[in-house]
C-alpha cells in the first residue's frame, strides 16, 4: 500500500449508517505502531463537491481507467481516516500522482494556516 492507491475499507456512512464498504484514497503512510495509513472517502454524491479542496475525478479524465471507479467520484479531505492495514479489504487502482499531490498540499495548506490563524 502506498500513496495513490485506491483502497476498499469499510466506514461509517451519515447519519449512523451501518458502515459500508466502500473506495478511498490513500493520502499518506503514518509513523508508529496504530494506524498505518491516512486515508479520505471518495464519493460519487458530486453536489457536495468542495471546489478547491475536493478532487473531482472524471471518466472523461485521461487517467480514470486506472483507478478502479466506476462514476465520476469526488475524493473527500474533509472525510479523512487513519486505517490499520487489516481494515483495508483490497486495492483496486491508483490514483495519477499529479492529484494526490494536490489533494495533500490542500490539506498541509489547510493545517498550516488553521496553526496560524
Amino acid at each position: 500500500m502506498s500513496p495513490g492507491d485506491v483502497v476498499l475499507i469499510r466506514l461509517s456512512q451519515a447519519g449512523g449508517a451501518a458502515p459500508k464498504l466502500r473506495p478511498a484514497l490513500v493520502l499518506a503512510l503514518l509513523p508508529g505502531p496504530y494506524q498505518n495509513a491516512l486515508l479520505c472517502g471518495i464519493s460519487t454524491q458530486l453536489q457536495l463537491l468542495q471546489e478547491d479542496w475536493d478532487e473531482l475525478i472524471q471518466a472523461a479524465d485521461a487517467d480514470f481507467k486506472q483507478t478502479g471507479l466506476h462514476r465520476d467520484s469526488a475524493a473527500r479531505l474533509s472525510y479523512l481516516y487513519a486505517a490499520d492495514p487489516s481494515e483495508i479489504a483490497g486495492t483496486i487502482g491508483r490514483i495519477d500522482a499529479a492529484r494526490v499531490g494536490r489533494l495533500q498540499t490542500r490539506l498541509a495548506n489547510h493545517l498550516v494556516g488553521a496553526q496560524s490563524g
